[in-house]
C-alpha cells in the first residue's frame, strides 16, 4: 500500500524540528538499546529514509549488521507530538550523500569532516511509522481529562493518531 504524500509530509513536519531521535537496536545480549542520534535529513526523501552519522567503531555499527531492525522515536512534549518509526538500518557507502547531509554540528564528532575515515552513514528505510499529534490547547486537554474523570468516560478526540505504512 503506497504511502499518501500527505502522510509522508505530516510525518516529516512532526520530526523535522526535533533535534534528537532515540535510535533503538537489539544489543548482542538480546536486550534493546537506545542512543540519541541527530537526524541528518533536510527533508524526507522519496525513498522514505532517515539518515544518521555514527562512528564505524560504535556499538550501533556492529549491531545493525547482526540485526537490521531498528526503531527511532521522536518526542516534542512542548508541541504534544510524538512519532515512532520502524524500519531496516544499513551502513551505506555514499560519499556524495555524506557531503550533502554534512553540517557544521557534525564536525564536533567527526573533526575531519564528511571524509572522516571513522564516519559511517546509517540509512533507515522506514517500513512503518505511527504518530500522535495533540492539537488542542493545554486548557482544552485539562477540561477533557477533568470531564472524563468525573463522568468515568474515556477521553476522546485529543488529537490525531495515525499509522503510516511506507512503501
Amino acid at each position: 500500500m503506497p504511502v499518501e504524500t500527505s502522510d509522508s509530509q505530516k510525518l516529516w513536519a512532526l520530526i523535522k524540528d526535533i533535534r534528537f531521535g532515540m535510535f533503538t537496536h537489539r544489543h548482542a545480549n538480546g536486550m534493546l538499546h537506545s542512543h540519541p542520534l541527530t537526524t541528518q535529513n533536510k527533508s524526507l526523501d522519496e525513498g522514505s529514509s532517515l539518515y544518521f552519522f555514527i562512528s564505524r567503531q560504535s556499538e550501533i555499527a556492529r549491531q545493525i549488521q547482526q540485526d537490521a531492525r531498528v526503531n527511532v522515536a521522536y518526542s516534542s512534549p512542548d508541541d504534544d507530538s510524538y512519532v515512532s518509526v520502524s524500519g531496516d538500518a544499513a551502513i551505506i557507502e555514499d560519499q556524495a550523500k555524506k557531503e550533502a547531509l554534512w553540517s557544521p554540528m557534525a564536525k564536533a564528532w567527526f573533526p575531519a569532516g564528511a571524509g572522516d575515515a571513522t564516519l559511517a552513514l546509517v540509512e533507515v528505510s522506514i517500513g512503518h511509522a505511527e504518530y500522535w499529534d495533540v492539537t488542542e490547547s493545554k486548557m482544552v486537554q485539562l477540561a477533557k481529562m477533568a470531564k472524563a474523570a468525573v463522568t468515568g468516560e474515556r477521553v476522546q478526540n485529543m488529537g490525531e493518531h495515525k499509522e503510516v505504512r511506507m512503501p
